[in-house]
């Protein structure tokens, strides 16, 4: 059970003082049976007048900062240690009657799952529709978690990784035809592709670290993005298409949502003169603590991505 220390900086710079906003700090990690946390801290600077906690419709835990003050900087500086519980791909024990592709939730379950199914995206001439169903074999029976394994293998083997400073996501249509983005624009084509198959999915962001010297992880130094399929017998399992792997081996979860936008890991306003914006960087560094995961860290230094 690795023991992880956390550190996660995002910076905005300002060439006058501003004003700020309410923001919205979605950066402490979900405590679940795989992810315990043993301390976790924010400090923001300015400090803000008033901080509250709560939780999201999807169970995540979201500060709300207000401030009075005006500075030329704020700093979200959030410090977490935690005890992380990978799960193996043969630990993914799906439910008979599901595990050959296609298959229907039951009737229990489809209630809570509909809005997870339902496409996010429009695809007018099916391209996405086409390329999901690639995966479905027509020489046999489909196995449910090797098809959805395949698809995450080729997305790490066909597409391109390539970091984008800019906010906002491509369109999985953009995605496909360019096979070239970064980790959420990933999860965001896999999720439209296996809710065209009929999969309950949901986009999740958190952190990606190495958890070995032999696994090496594409993501680190930011937030990372991947994806969450539900299979009945297991629940809602892991599969993270930027690095091609199955379960949460090296992914600590933050933000579990429907849509990519319900899980921004800051976001808030300001008001002062026009131009004053300067620049926005965030770091996340990641340490291994525990003795068999020794001399094993992870730290960069970026532009947001």
């Amino acid at each position: 059970m690795p023991s992880l220390t956390l550190s996660h900086v995002t910076r905005y710079s300002y060439r006058h003082p501003v004003a700020f906003g309410e923001h919205r700090i979605m950066v402490r990690p979900r405590e679940s049976f795989d992810q315990h946390l043993i301390n976790a801290q924010l400090t923001i600077s300015p400090e803000p007048s008033d901080v509250r906690w709560l939780q999201d419709v999807f169970g995540n835990s979201v500060a709300i900062a207000t401030f009075d003050k005006r500075a030329k900087e704020l700093v979200f500086d959030s410090r977490v240690q935690l005890l992380h519980t990978p799960a193996e791909l043969q630990n993914v024990d799906i439910e008979r009657y599901a595990r050959l592709y296609p298959f229907t939730y039951s009737s229990e379950e489809m209630p809570d799952l509909l809005r997870s199914i339902e496409r996010q995206h429009h695809d007018p001439l099916r391209q996405i529709d086409s390329w999901a169903r690639r995966f479905v074999r027509t020489d046999g029976p489909t196995d449910t978690l090797a098809m959805l394994s395949d698809m995450t293998a080729t997305i790490r083997r066909e597409f391109t990784y390539v970091p984008r400073p800019e906010k906002g996501t491509q369109s999985p249509i953009e995605t496909l035809a360019t096979r070239k983005g970064t980790c959420r624009d990933y999860a965001v084509l896999m999720i439209e592709a296996v809710r065209a198959l009929g999969f309950a999915a949901r986009f999740i962001s958190g952190y990606v670290y190495n958890p070995s010297a032999r696994e090496q992880r594409t993501g680190g130094g930011n937030t990372h993005a991947w994806v969450r399929v539900y299979l009945p017998g297991s629940g809602w399992v892991e599969f993270d298409p930027t690095n091609g792997i199955v379960g949460n081996r090296g992914l600590v979860r933050v933000a579990v949502a429907r849509d990519i936008y319900q899980a921004v890991p800051i976001s808030g306003t300001w008001s002062g003169f026009p131009g004053s914006f300067l620049d926005m960087t965030v770091s996340v560094d990641i340490t291994l603590d525990d003795a068999d995961a020794a001399g094993q860290h992870s730290a960069q230094t970026l532009k947001q991505a």
